[in-house]
């Protein structure tokens, strides 16, 4: 059986602990911390859904805050 290839995505900042938490719950990613930050690793699928994920919710958080 072939294995998956796993790539790595950089996290911006701004991006919380309890969001960190519910991704990594959520979709097939790990967590891993380097000199350059936080970054998910994980098949290219899942590091988009992952993207997607956090993309929203920031901008779900943005429009609260918003008013």
């Amino acid at each position: 059986m072939e294995e998956e290839q796993e790539f790595e995505m950089g996290l911006p900042n701004g991006v919380g602990e309890a969001m960190f938490a519910h991704t990594i719950e959520k979709f097939d990613v790990k967590l891993e911390h380097t000199e350059f930050g936080p970054k998910l690793v994980g098949s290219y699928e899942e590091l988009e859904k992952a993207k997607q994920y956090i993309a929203d919710a920031i901008a779900k958080r943005l429009k609260e805050l918003e008013g």
